[in-house]
């Protein structure tokens, strides 16, 4: 028994070594490729390891393009990120607060809305939100990547909290409610600071959705200066002329390291806030 156990686990562990070395290996690829000369990425696509490790793409991948470097790209990506995932967190917060907590005509009606939305391709709403925008006059801005997300408009984010928000005994709203608490009291000093693990979740993942998002930035930016970094690395691709693949695969390696740094960071309050919400939901 202990023989098969020893080589069922052996078994196992190769397998998912195996099946997470092939879903990891593109993006090593896009690394090494980034070390090598533009010339020789696709001559030598069959190998790894480059033959001469040179860093001119990195320094010609941030030079940009028509004295904008791409650290101004970098900058735009930044500034819509967080904005966009501050309004998201707060609005969720409020919004699965409200679900949980409040009493009110029509709440189930609007929590299966919100359950319907979830369903919905991004692709459907495109042309309307676009024309909505247009008339706004909010083309050519950054407003429609970041003003929508303060209206709680990601229903996987207000579900997420939903569940973890009723996992909280709600003796804890009574007697906030005796010593005097409004539902704000409770909410800003009771619900918030405990749902802390579900709120990093849903900025981890809303910050590195807002940071690769790159067909809204494409109908709604239409200055190159104002591009973020998903847009602006196809600037690198000339289908009129060469394309510096080598600086455009430095770059993307580059745009990787913000999300890589946030989840070594926050790794431990994101598997809590799934976990525990999981199993509270």
């Amino acid at each position: 028994m202990k023989k098969k156990r020893l080589i069922s686990k052996i078994i196992y562990h190769v397998l998912v070594c195996g099946f997470g070395l092939i879903m990891i290996y593109p993006l090593i690829w896009m690394v090494m490729s980034s070390f090598k000369e533009t010339n020789t990425i696709f001559a030598t696509a069959g190998s790894l390891i480059p033959e001469k490790f040179i860093l001119e793409n990195y320094a010609n991948g941030w030079k940009g393009f028509g004295n904008v470097s791409f650290a101004a790209f970098f900058r735009n990506s930044l500034f819509i990120s967080i904005i966009a995932t501050i309004g998201t967190v707060i609005s969720s917060a409020l919004a699965a607060f409200g679900f949980s907590r409040c009493h009110f005509k029509g709440r189930k009606f609007l929590f299966a809305a919100m359950l319907v939305t979830m369903m919905l391709p991004a692709q459907v709403l495109m042309i309307p939100q676009y024309l909505w925008y247009q008339k706004l006059g909010w083309v050519g801005t950054y407003i429609p990547l970041i003003v929508p997300y303060f209206f709680a408009i990601q229903g996987f984010f207000v579900y997420l909290m939903i569940n973890f928000i009723d996992g909280i005994p709600k003796e804890l709203d009574e007697a906030a409610k005796i010593d005097g608490c409004s539902y704000y009291s409770i909410f800003a000093r009771i619900i918030f600071p405990l749902i802390k693990p579900a709120l990093v979740t849903a900025g981890i993942f809303s910050f590195m959705w807002r940071w690769d998002d790159f067909l809204s930035a494409l109908l709604y930016v239409n200055d190159s200066a104002k591009y973020p970094v998903s847009l602006a690395l196809k600037l690198f691709c000339d289908p009129g002329s060469s394309s510096d693949y080598g600086a455009m695969f430095a770059m993307a390696t580059l745009s990787v390291l913000p999300a890589v740094i946030i989840f070594i960071f926050f790794q431990r309050y994101l598997v809590e806030g799934i976990a525990t919400s999981g199993l509270k939901g």
